[in-house]
């Protein structure tokens, strides 16, 4: 599980003005919802991509801090992609994967990565 913080200056519902409709566009339907660590978070049990095995998406509220987006996507090994010739669709998956979390946060794949940089350090 990931969080990762929305840029400076707007809010997730600014951004996403329906995360749920914006999750189904991306990913599929929602199956159900599950709380991990006090946060609600949306599930797609059967992802629109095969790649993906489950995806579960919502919106990190803490007391005192900014908007946070969680995500977790639980993906197919490597191996098993590549022995399943399902190479393209693997492209597609990080595509639509970095579409949504440059939508939602406003930040694409460089930030984010210099942003959890300077976290761990």
């Amino acid at each position: 599980m990931k969080e990762y913080e929305i840029k400076r200056g707007t809010t997730l519902e600014e951004r996403i003005a329906d995360l749920k409709e914006s999750i189904e566009g991306y990913f599929g339907p929602i199956t159900s919802t599950e709380n991990r660590d006090g946060q609600e978070l949306y599930v797609v049990e059967s992802p629109t991509n095969p790649i993906f095995k489950k995806v579960s998406i919502g919106a990190g509220k803490y007391p005192g801090k900014k908007d946070t987006l969680i995500v977790d996507f639980e993906e197919l090994p490597i191996a098993e992609i590549i022995a399943s010739g399902h190479i393209e669709l693997a492209g597609d998956a990080v595509s639509v994967k970095n579409e949504f979390l440059l939508k939602a946060t406003g930040k694409d794949s460089k930030a984010r990565r210099a942003a959890m940089k300077r976290e761990v350090e």
